[in-house]
Parts: structure tokens; sequence; C-alpha cells
């Protein structure tokens, strides 16, 4: 299972009005670091010919983050059948390796010459591997 991770410092805009990491940001987080991981495994070919839309998010927040925090983002595939994939992210504060927050998204991908759905073929399978 090939990860990608990246590092974030918690800005003043991340913050909602408890002066805690936002939900929403933690949502936008889970896409980009998904749509890197995405970029970062496969050719410039299957990038331009192949799209990931999102069907179904599940997040669990465990603890808050707060302005100035570190944080690490890791992102892996879980899973991939058919046309779906199930993507894990991890969030943890750098500092002291707290899980701050996980999620689990499913993808379908999809073809962006038709853009109807297409079976995860082979060679994305591997480059998830």
């Amino acid at each position: 299972m090939k990860t990608l991770e990246k590092e974030i410092t918690v800005s003043k805009n991340d913050l909602d009005d408890l002066n805690h990491v936002n939900n929403v940001v933690y949502i936008k987080w889970v896409q980009e670091i998904a749509k890197n991981h995405w970029k970062s495994l496969v050719s410039i070919e299957v990038f331009k010919n192949y799209y990931w839309v999102l069907l179904e998010h599940q997040i669990k927040y465990l603890s808050p983050a707060f302005l100035n925090d570190k944080i690490r983002l890791k992102t892996y595939i879980e899973n991939t059948e058919g046309v779906k994939s199930s993507r894990i992210v991890e969030v943890y504060n750098k500092n002291n390796n707290k899980l701050l927050v996980t999620s689990k998204t499913i993808w379908c991908l999809l073809s962006t010459k038709t853009n109807r759905p297409l079976r995860i073929n082979d060679e994305i399978k591997k480059a998830f591997k």
C-alpha cells in the first residue's frame, strides 16, 4: 500500500468560532491529499484519461487541532473493487502523534472522454499497491 503524507500548520483561516480547526477544513484537507496522492501515483496519461468522483464520506473527529498546531496527513487506498475505491485519510498532531481525525471516502472512477464509470484496471490497481 503506497501512502502519501503531508504536513500542514494550522492557520487562523482554518479556525471556527470555537478556535479549533473547522470541520469543513478537515474535509478540504481530505480532498486535497486524495487528489495529490492520485497525481503522485499515476502517469500523466492516466491522470488525463481518468478522474474520481466522491460517492461517500465518513469522518470521525477524535480530538481538536488549534492555531499553529503542526498537522500530519496520511492517506492510502484501502480497497479497490469494480468502479469504486475506498481511501483512508488519517490526521495527526505532528508534535505528539495523536490521531485527531480519521476519514474513509468511497470514490468512483470515471473516464474523461465519456464521463461514465469505468472498472478500475490493473494499471491503476498496481499504482495503489
